[in-house]
């Protein structure tokens, strides 16, 4: 089986190769390309993402087809896809950080500053924080409510229908940390960076 990490330019990326690395200890063949026809022929894509929505949606579009195959993967072939912190945020129809930003539209919502209710949270927010988890979600397998995740974001994922919303967390107020749509898994904290469960996480969704 081969897990495709896309490599679109978009930060520092290294964490997250790793950790698919350490994981899938050769099992899993873990490919890192912006290659069109290699992502194609995957069984399942990683789609991290750093910095701003803009720059992010900026850089898939720089690559020629890119996000037309990505959605052709994810949307027509339903394949596994797992969207990491603006990775997430991008499977939004609009994003508002920088400039109004179209999104991918596979999750409908929109992606806007967490409210900081005047300084008193500070931004962005970063570190280990709690998760609530909502409903089952297979990547949350042998993972408990309540465990504790790192974040690193100053914007929510705000999904119009709630339906999609697999965890939460609070800071400032009770917003979303993960969702599950089918066959599109995302997270905006970093199971990378999240020590063995989020180790657990990258495995659950290897084992799909």
């Amino acid at each position: 089986m081969n897990v495709t990490i896309v490599d679109y330019k978009s930060g520092n990326i290294s964490s997250v190769i790793n950790s698919f690395k350490e994981v899938a200890r050769n099992k899993v063949k873990i490919e890192v390309t912006s290659d069109i026809n290699k992502i194609k022929s995957t069984d399942k894509v990683v789609l991290p993402g750093q910095g701003s929505f803009k720059s992010c949606i900026d850089a898939l579009q720089s690559i020629n087809g890119l996000v037309d195959c990505l959605n052709d993967f994810a949307i027509n072939k339903k394949k596994p896809l797992l969207g990491i912190c603006v990775g997430l945020q991008m499977f939004a129809d609009v994003g508002y950080e920088e400039s109004e930003t179209k999104g991918l539209g596979w999750i409908s919502g929109k992606v806007t500053k967490i409210d900081n209710q005047n300084g008193k949270y500070k931004l962005p927010h970063i570190g280990w924080n709690q998760i609530n988890i909502v409903k089952g979600s297979k990547i949350f397998k042998d993972i408990k409510d309540k465990s504790h995740m790192y974040f690193v974001h100053s914007y929510e994922f705000i999904p119009t229908n709630k339906n999609s919303i697999s965890a939460t967390t609070d800071y400032s107020s009770n917003h979303v940390c993960a969702v599950e749509k089918d066959n599109i898994y995302g997270t905006q904290f970093h199971p990378e960076k999240s020590d063995k469960l989020g180790l657990q996480i990258i495995k659950n969704f290897i084992d799909l």
